[in-house]
C-alpha cells in the first residue's frame, strides 16, 4: 500500500564489523552494515516466477507515504514491459518527469498504470523551474508560475491523473534558485489544488547547499539528490540529508550508480549491487530511484532489498581511496573556472555519462543541444587549462560528446 505505515520498522543494526570499513569510510554507520529488519508486507514479488523476499520499507519522511527501499527512475526506460515488471515484483514508486524523452517517458507510464488500482503505485514527475529556460527567470512572476503549472497539468495529462503523489522542481542549482519565489508559489498553488499530494525539489549540483536551503523554505516535502559512493563530498551531503531528514523532509536518492562503468568502452562495470546498498545504508535515506532497463538490471537491483548489509569484497569493488576517473561528474565545478571558454563543462560532463554510462544517447543529445556550445569548442586552445578534481580527459571528453550536436534530433524519436 502506497500509505501511511501501520507498523513500525524494525531496525536491527548488525553491529559485527567488516574489515576495512571504517578505514575508508565508506558506508553511512562506519563499522555497522546496517541491514533494516525484513518487512512483514510487500509486493507479490514475482520476478521471473519466483517469490521474491520481501522489501524493506521505509516512511518518507512528514509524507507518511511507505515504499520499498528500491523504486524505479524510469528516465532512461523505453520498454512499458519491464515497468510493468517492475510494479508486478513489488515496486512501488516510478519517477520521471516533463522532460524525459520529450514527453514519451509520461506517456508511456500512463499506459501502464491505467486501469490499476490508485493506491498501488506512487507517481512522481518533474517540471522544470525558471532556471532551466533561458530568460524565463527575468519575466514577470506570474508568467514564471502559469508556465509551470501549464508544463504540469501537460504531465498530468500524459500519465492519464488527476494528481500525482510527488511533483518536484526539476534541478535547482543554486540556493537562489532553490529560494525562488515564483517556482515556491507554483509548487504551494499545486499542492493546494489536489493536483500534487506532496511538492520537492531534484537537486545534481551543490546538493548540501540546495538541500539545506530546501528546508530552510519550509514548503519542499522531499528532497531528491544525487548521492553514491563517487562523490567526493559524500560526507557533506550525508550530513545535509540527516539535517532534511530530521526537519521531517523525505529522502530520496538518485544517481547511486554513479554512471554505471568506470571505463567509456563499458568493459569495467561498476559493481550495482555494492553502490545502492551504499546509499541505501545510509537510514535517513527513504528509497533509491536506479534507472534499470533491462530485465536483469531490474532483478540485481530487487536482490538488495532485503538486506543491505555489504561484504568486503563489496566494499574493495567501490574502489574507495583509488584515483579511478570513471564516468559520474560530482558537478562541483571545479573545472569552470580554469576553462579559457567559459564552457558549461558540468553538463557537458553529464551529458558524456548519459552517453556513454547509461547508453541514453537521446537525453545527451537532448541536453547537449541544448547548450549553447559550438561544434569544436575546444579547437581554437592550444592545450587545456580546465582541471578535473576527478582527473577526466576534459578535452578529449567534450571534443567526444559535442559530436552529439550534428545529429538532427529526429534521429532520436
Amino acid at each position: 500500500m502506497a500509505t501511511k505505515a501501520t507498523h513500525i520498522e524494525r531496525r536491527d543494526f548488525i553491529k559485527k564489523g567488516l574489515a576495512g570499513l571504517a578505514a575508508v569510510g565508506a558506508v553511512p554507520g562506519a563499522v555497522r552494515a546496517a541491514a533494516l529488519g525484513k518487512a512483514t508486507e510487500g509486493g507479490p514479488g514475482r520476478l521471473a516466477g519466483r517469490e521474491a523476499a520481501k522489501p524493506i520499507l521505509r516512511t518518507l519522511g512528514r509524507t507518511g507515504l511507505e515504499m520499498p527501499v528500491v523504486s524505479m527512475g524510469v528516465m532512461n526506460a523505453d520498454n512499458p514491459n519491464l515497468v510493468r515488471e517492475a510494479l508486478d515484483s513489488g515496486i512501488v514508486m516510478l519517477d520521471t518527469a516533463y522532460v524525459y524523452q520529450r514527453g514519451r517517458n509520461e506517456q508511456m507510464i500512463g499506459e501502464v498504470i491505467k486501469g490499476r488500482p490508485r493506491d498501488s503505485y506512487i507517481l512522481a514527475t518533474k517540471v522544470p523551474g525558471s532556471n532551466r529556460e533561458k530568460g524565463m527567470a527575468e519575466q514577470p512572476a506570474d508568467f514564471q508560475i502559469k508556465s509551470f503549472l501549464d508544463k504540469f497539468d501537460l504531465s498530468l495529462e500524459r500519465l492519464g491523473l488527476d494528481q500525482v503523489e510527488i511533483l518536484y522542481l526539476h534541478s535547482p542549482d543554486t540556493v537562489k534558485d532553490t529560494l525562488a519565489e515564483p517556482m515556491l508559489e507554483a509548487l504551494t498553488r499545486a499542492k493546494k489544488s489536489g493536483k500534487a499530494r506532496y511538492v520537492g525539489l531534484s537537486t545534481h549540483r551543490s546538493e548540501p547547499d540546495v538541500i539545506r536551503a530546501a528546508v530552510k523554505a519550509g514548503v519542499y516535502d522531499v528532497v531528491l539528490t544525487a548521492y553514491n559512493f563517487r562523490q567526493d563530498h559524500r560526507d557533506e551531503v550525508r550530513k545535509a540529508i540527516a539535517e532534511a531528514a530530521g526537519a521531517g523532509l523525505g529522502v530520496v536518492a538518485m544517481k547511486t550508480q554513479a554512471g554505471v562503468y568506470w571505463d567509456k568502452e563499458k568493459q569495467q562495470p561498476i559493481n550495482m549491487r555494492a553502490a545502492l546498498k551504499w546509499a541505501l545504508n545510509d537510514t535517513n535515506v527513504t528509497t533509491a530511484i536506479p534507472g534499470f532497463t533491462t530485465f536483469d538490471q531490474l532483478k540485481e537491483d530487487l536482490s538488495v532489498w532485503s538486506d543491505l548489509t555489504m561484504t568486503e569484497q563489496e566494499i574493495r569493488d567501490l574502489k574507495f581511496g583509488e584515483q579511478a576517473a570513471g564516468l559520474y561528474c560530482q558537478q562541483c565545478g571545479q573545472c569552470e573556472s580554469g576553462c579559457a571558454r567559459g564552457l558549461p563543462i558540468p553538463s557537458l560532463m553529464r551529458g558524456y555519462m548519459y552517453a556513454y554510462g547509461y547508453r541514453n544517447l537521446q537525453a545527451a543529445h537532448e541536453l547537449v543541444g541544448s547548450l549553447e556550445v559550438a561544434g569544436n569548442p575546444c579547437g581554437s586552445c592550444a592545450s587545456c587549462s580546465a582541471a578535473c578534481a576527478k582527473g577526466f580527459d576534459l578535452r578529449g571528453r567534450v571534443s567526444d560528446i559535442v559530436r552529439l550536436k550534428a545529429v538532427p534530433g529526429d534521429f532520436f524519436a
